[in-house]
């Protein structure tokens, strides 16, 4: 699977952006996908998570009733929306697919088969 990350950019505290994955070379509705975020000086962390069919999804507390995660399976994307962004919010995105999910339906941390390149995310006070 190739994964295709846009959306990421500059934008001010309390905005919003919403990033893209597009899929390619696989049956994209076969994978779990997953966001990840990486911040200078930081470990990845796992932001959000969705399952095959979208019925179910994951947060990390950091990002909880502020992101949304979705897929669009027609389209072989799934998406991040990120409202109220906060400048610690700042870091390089990431998606990624995988195969070996867990009885929810997501897969484990970080345990994924495809990662996409990244995209930055910088968002000022």
């Amino acid at each position: 699977v190739q994964l295709q990350v846009s959306g990421g950019g500059l934008v001010q505290a309390g905005g919003s952006l919403r990033l893209s994955c597009a899929a390619s070379g696989r049956t994209f509705s076969h994978y779990a996908m997953g966001w990840f975020r990486q911040a200078p000086g930081k470990e990845r962390e796992r932001v959000a998570a969705i399952s095959r069919s979208g019925s179910y999804t994951i947060y990390a507390e950091s990002v909880k009733g502020r992101f949304s995660i979705s897929r669009d399976n027609a389209k072989n994307t799934v998406y991040l929306q990120m409202n109220s962004l906060k400048p610690e919010d700042t870091a390089i995105y990431y998606c990624a697919a995988g195969s070996n999910t867990n009885w929810l339906g997501v897969v484990d941390g970080n345990e994924y088969d495809y990662w996409g390149q990244g995209t930055l995310v910088t968002v000022s006070s």
